[in-house]
């Protein structure tokens, strides 16, 4: 991804092309790895509504998301299977659990949202990054056409978090908690080993 389209999506550290060779060597981790982030993207928009049932705009804007995040996992499961693949146990996410780290203790109910909104969009940012560098480099074209629906699936999601965020709240502090956790994933970026067989 181009530094123009990094500041698109805010994304301070742009991943490492040569990530997409490493994933290139990987695909079977790399597609469980991604199976599982489909499905812990379904299960937290589960737990956003289930948290708050009082908010309608977001239990309207998430509950399609949980169903195609469901079906975004069958996708990749489907793919694996046609590949002869088989689906791994889940590893630990490091790049989501030092994410959460950075959150802010205590607080009211409100910033717990808002920052649990932020989080769900730089995750979702950082996977159109990832899946665009993967349609673009790897030398597989279905598997580019596939990480391209992807790519364009994750953008939208990224912009629904973010305009969820604007509805709950003001717009500068939307703007300024965005700004704090895209210096945090830099800086968990920085703390982390890059793998070709993580999809983060």
């Amino acid at each position: 991804m181009s530094t123009a389209e990094n500041s698109i999506l805010g994304l301070k550290m742009p991943t490492d092309p040569r990530w997409v060779d490493l994933a290139a060597v990987s695909l079977e981790e790399i597609l469980t790895d991604h199976a599982f982030c489909e499905q812990k993207a379904a299960t937290q928009c589960i737990s956003l509504i289930q948290l708050y049932p009082d908010k309608q705009e977001l239990v309207d804007a998430l509950s399609p998301i949980v169903t195609e995040e469901w079906g975004h996992f069958r996708m990749v499961w489907a793919e694996m299977k046609k590949r002869g693949y088989v689906l791994s146990k889940q590893r630990k996410d490091d790049y989501v659990n030092l994410l959460l780290q950075h959150t802010p203790k205590g607080g009211s109910g409100g910033d717990r949202l808002l920052h649990k909104l932020m989080i769900c969009a730089l995750i979702e940012a950082r996977s159109c990054e990832r899946f665009r560098l993967l349609s673009e480099g790897l030398e597989d074209e279905k598997l580019r056409k596939f990480y391209y629906k992807f790519m364009v699936s994750e953008a939208g999601h990224y912009r629904l978090f973010i305009d969820l965020a604007t509805t709950y709240f003001s717009q500068e502090m939307v703007r300024a908690a965005w700004n704090q956790w895209l210096a945090n994933e830099e800086e968990v970026l920085q703390a982390l080993t890059p793998t070709g067989s993580r999809m983060h």
